[in-house]
């Protein structure tokens, strides 16, 4: 996990990335519920060195057979990434090759603004597969600052979000309890918007909830999509949370800013 103090003096806890335990398990989405097949575009991915050692794991998008979409800092510092999309990854290791080897590997960039001190500002990544994986459907780009719309929209709390990703389902203090709520299975959770274009989010992020009754995200969820409402479009990238009970509100990285979309369409065209 990192944590970092934000520009208003703010300390932040970023929704990392998870630190590999290599043989112990991970997990997924706070309050949520188990996504099935309803995702097989969003896969949990192994950041690891150019050798092939694990470091990290997250979540993500596919925007196309060979284009992942991630958090920049997922990317940041690897070598080498390894992804896996079955819904539930948990139960088919070691036979899966979790954490060595995925059912794709690729190459990780980083958006070149990438600051590690302040990840938040530009925290995008892609990582481009060394081979072609196909299903039936992808995760689209937003337009170019389409949720700006939702500032002066009546109602913000009602525009809600489908959070998906392999994160913990909760997050405790002591050792222990984490070890129990480490499962990787794909879940989803439909948080809703509370801040936008606020001196808080600045205009590079949203909050949005992370409760019992919305769900959220957590630590591993990284990278993951925050579709907007219930389509396929990526309208931000799990990104920080506030504290390191994942409660609360979480944070997300806006992909409907020029520097994103910009960026992540190069890849794309390629």
């Amino acid at each position: 996990m990192k944590r970092l103090k934000f520009i208003q003096m703010l300390v932040l806890l970023a929704v990392l990335t998870l630190a590999l335990s290599l043989v112990g398990s991970a997990a997924a989405v706070t309050s949520g519920e188990m996504d099935g097949d309803r995702h097989p575009y969003v896969g949990l991915m192994v950041a690891q060195t150019a050798q092939g050692a694990p470091l990290w794991r997250c979540s993500g998008t596919l925007l196309s057979p060979t284009l992942f979409l991630t958090a920049g800092h997922c990317t940041f510092g690897a070598g080498h990434v390894e992804i896996w999309f079955d819904a539930d990854v948990e139960s088919g290791i070691p036979a899966n090759g979790y954490p060595f080897s995925g059912e794709v590997g690729g190459t990780p960039y980083t958006h070149p603004d990438y600051i590690d001190a302040a990840f938040f500002v530009r925290d995008v990544g892609v990582v481009v597969l060394d081979e072609p994986y196909y299903v039936s459907e992808y995760g689209t780009l937003p337009t170019l600052n389409q949720l700006d719309a939702l500032k002066t929209r009546r109602g913000q709390q009602n525009q809600t979000f489908t959070a998906v990703g392999y994160g913990l389902q909760e997050s405790f203090p002591d050792a222990a309890s984490f070890q129990e709520n480490n499962v990787r299975v794909r879940m989803l959770a439909t948080p809703h918007l509370i801040q936008i274009n606020t001196g808080y989010t600045g205009n590079f992020s949203l909050l949005l909830s992370n409760n019992s009754n919305t769900g959220g995200t957590c630590f591993g969820d990284s990278g993951g999509p925050n579709f907007i409402g219930s389509s396929n479009v990526v309208g931000a990238v799990t990104s920080f949370g506030i504290n390191g009970n994942c409660a609360g509100t979480g944070g997300v990285f806006r992909m409907d800013r020029a520097w994103a979309l910009d960026w992540v369409s190069g890849y794309l065209g390629s």
